[in-house]
């Protein structure tokens, strides 16, 4: 079902049923600050399989969390660039990969012991995720078809494997995130998007570009 988030009544129930939909394992489609997500409850690996397959495909799915603390919960460590780029970027369009801790019991795909972490800079995904916890979100397309500018457009593509549709009259960036990899002995950025790299390199000078 699509909610039109610009009602303050059906906002409400929006966010109940796509709250309630998570719990359930079934995904979601909501704004963010950058694109349209799909999301599913990052612990339930049946919920991650069925993100992939609404996708068409077979990938890491990144995470998506509602508060700057919960990262402490999820990581093994976290070195000081990494702590200085959340602090900086955190919540916006900013995602790190790091090492997740051992104990969590997920499974987002092949990451080799890492999860790429972000907190978004929309309402509507925070109230969610404070909620849910950390939600394992994608862009809500199938492969090889365009990024939705719309909720609906969302759901001519993704139809009733989601349970819920939020949508917000906002325009989204419609900009991916950039990614920076925090697991190696130095600081690397994997994918250039809703930062610059020379954004990043006021907080940590000696961060790499990507690899052409």
């Amino acid at each position: 079902m699509l909610y039109d988030c610009s009602q303050l009544a059906e906002r409400e129930r929006g966010i109940a049923a796509a709250i309630e939909a998570v719990s359930r394992g079934d995904l979601v489609v909501m704004p963010t600050d950058t694109i349209y997500g799909i999301g599913a409850d990052a612990f339930k690996s049946w919920s991650v399989t069925a993100l992939n397959n609404a996708k068409g495909r077979t990938a890491p799915v990144p995470v998506l969390v509602g508060s700057r603390h919960t990262l402490d919960g999820l990581v093994f460590g976290l070195p000081q660039a990494a702590r200085d780029l959340v602090d900086a970027f955190w919540p916006g369009p900013l995602t790190i990969v790091v090492e997740h801790a051992p104990s969590l019991q997920w499974d987002l795909g092949s990451t080799d012991g890492t999860v790429a972490v972000r907190m978004p800079l929309h309402p509507i995904a925070l109230e969610v995720l404070r909620e849910t916890g950390p939600m394992a979100v994608s862009s809500a397309n199938k492969v090889g078809q365009p990024l939705p500018q719309t909720a609906e457009e969302a759901r001519d593509q993704l139809g009733y494997a989601v349970s819920v549709y939020l949508s917000t009259p906002t325009d989204l960036d419609n900009v991916t995130s950039t990614i920076v990899d925090v697991t190696e002995n130095r600081v690397r950025a994997v994918r250039l998007g809703g930062l610059s790299l020379d954004q990043l390199r006021e907080v940590v000078p000696a961060i790499e570009e990507p690899v052409s």
